[in-house]
């Protein structure tokens, strides 16, 4: 089969996967929830997404409904996955909505995380070798304080290149700013970069952007489809 045929075939499987000159490839960037960690489900309310592995379990632990804690922490999540509030105050008002100390609160979503979460060990080898290969690597991820010390550890993370997290930030995923931010800090156009992410939502504005983009299955498609990108791992 030829080259060309290949990626036909290959685009025409997911609408989502971008492809462009195999040459010009210089960066990859990897989400973090559901890619360099997995874990969680996610769940819709009326107001946001959550990942509802993590919130079922705290919700269980204070003997309230899903329902009744995804409306108590809805407001206060999304100021602080899009860095609007400090940790301390997030955590005070957690705490008064949730009748629960702030100390044991914070233990408490640092446990629930832990047991929700694996690092995606596979993964981080495949962008360690990337990098070694003269690639660029980068994150670029929502997370609001609570999840962001424990997903994002500084001993994970240092490899990095680039790293771009909404809370730190101030603006989250599928917002076109927080992509062009990434590609700032990283100095390129889109079409030379990769970017990975596990949900459809994610996925496309980056792909409007020009930004080539693979919807994350597991870690053999993701190197199947780097190759399509003339990325050898």
């Amino acid at each position: 089969m030829r080259c060309e045929d290949s990626k036909t075939k290959a685009n025409q499987a997911d609408p989502l996967t971008n492809f462009s000159n195999e040459k010009s490839i210089k960066a990859i960037i990897f989400d973090v929830g559901g890619v360099l960690q997995i874990g969680g489900k996610t769940r819709f309310s009326k107001k946001d997404v959550h990942t509802s592995g993590v919130h079922q379990v705290i919700a269980n632990k204070l003997k309230i409904s899903i329902d009744q804690y995804l409306d108590s922490i809805d407001t206060s999540y999304a100021k602080s996955i899009e860095g609007q509030i400090s940790k301390a105050t997030l955590l005070s008002v957690l705490s008064l909505n949730l009748n629960y100390p702030k100390d044991k609160l914070q233990k408490l979503y640092h446990k629930t995380y832990k047991k929700k979460y694996t690092k995606n060990i596979g993964l981080y080898n495949i962008a360690k070798k990337l990098k070694k290969q003269g690639y660029k690597i980068a994150i670029l991820s929502d997370q609001w304080h609570l999840s962001k010390e424990i997903l994002m550890p500084k001993k994970d993370i240092k490899i990095f290149d680039v790293v771009v997290t909404s809370c730190d930030v101030g603006v989250r995923k599928p917002n076109t700013p927080i992509y062009q931010l990434a590609l700032d800090k990283l100095k390129l156009k889109p079409e030379q970069t990769i970017f990975i992410d596990n949900q459809v939502w994610n996925i496309i504005p980056a792909h409007k952007l020009g930004m080539n983009t693979i919807l994350y299955h597991n870690n053999k498609k993701t190197k199947e489809q780097l190759r399509e990108f003339g990325v050898e791992i």
